[in-house]
């Protein structure tokens, strides 16, 4: 199941240089993902174009990537210093690396970018998925701001309550979340229909957590719901592959992930893991800061279901 997202209508994308840029300690390639949204006219040109060919992209002049992307050299510049380039030379020479240490790291002869075709064989279609997956939780370490988790996980230590919405698969991930949080005695709901969502929102306050779930950040139910949350006094987090997108920008707390998309997996599905990933490092923190409670919690419900184990060498 993908996210079924409805984009926020008369959302503007602003031209890059009017938006500060990432900081630089992140992956070229994923400051590149995460500014795509705020990209127009011939800049997202040049955007796409880097990242549907990021090898390519390492390898052409200034001239070629323009050709490509059918702009001009000017615009290709003025889209590094949005970056936070001086020039292309430093743009080439980060992608080369970025692109080097993929392939290193996933120790297959896998272009990452590459589509799978319907006649390839399971095994090439196996390690494609595992080395897209790879590069996106190695970019998402890269752009997961810690500090962002610690505050997150102190209000959901602290809290009364906790919700989590999301619309779609984005739903199914904080269900998963909803559970962990639930195991370790932590009041906490999640919520997947707009109606619901609201009316549980309308009824948080401060104390309260309430955390939206939503690759694009632009879901309009996520967004209002979220909003809703905050405006009763609740600590809102995001978790949103986009650090400009609506749904950031209504969260005391952003949390990002990156994706990294393949023939099948549209962003959103590709995005699942990366996105399991922040909330399990968020789960443990918050376990972590109820380390007494928690352990206590996880004891009374095991034993309340070790009876429906089945015993050793049952239905052998």
């Amino acid at each position: 199941m993908t996210e079924q997202e409805t984009t926020v209508a008369g959302t503007a994308v602003v031209d890059s240089h009017d938006a500060p840029p990432l900081p630089v300690t992140d992956g070229v390639l994923v400051r590149v993902r995460a500014r795509l949204p705020e990209f127009t006219g011939a800049l997202r040109r040049v955007a796409e174009q880097v990242l549907s060919d990021p090898t390519s992209a390492a390898r052409a002049t200034i001239v070629e990537l323009a050709e490509r992307s059918g702009t001009s050299p000017a615009t290709v510049t003025r889209f590094c210093r949005a970056l936070g380039f001086e020039g292309y030379a430093d743009l080439r020479l980060d992608i080369a690396s970025e692109t080097g240490r993929a392939a290193r790291s996933a120790g297959w002869s896998v272009d990452i970018g590459r589509e799978i075709q319907p006649n390839d064989p399971l095994d090439r279609v196996l390690q494609q998925i595992i080395a897209a997956d790879t590069r996106a939780l190695a970019d998402t370490s890269a752009l997961l701001d810690l500090r962002a988790i610690e505050r997150a996980a102190d209000a959901l230590a602290a809290s009364s309550r906790i919700d989590l919405y999301g619309i779609g698969g984005s739903g199914l991930v904080g269900a998963e979340m909803q559970l962990c949080l639930h195991r370790i005695g932590l009041a906490t709901w999640s919520w997947t229909d707009l109606h619901n969502g609201l009316a549980s929102a309308a009824l948080l306050s401060a104390g309260d957590v309430a955390i939206a779930v939503s690759h694009s950040g632009q879901t309009r139910e996520t967004i209002e719901v979220l909003a809703e949350a905050g405006s009763h006094g609740a600590t809102t987090v995001a978790l949103t592959g986009f650090p400009h997108s609506p749904l950031a920008d209504v969260a005391d707390i952003v949390l990002l992930h990156a994706m990294q998309a393949t023939t099948f997996r549209p962003d959103a599905l590709s995005g699942r893991h990366p996105q399991l990933v922040v909330l399990d490092l968020l789960y443990i923190a918050v376990a972590q800061r109820t380390h007494d409670r928690s352990h206590a919690a996880f004891q009374a419900t095991a034993r309340a279901v070790a009876g429906h184990w089945a015993a050793k060498g049952e239905g052998a």
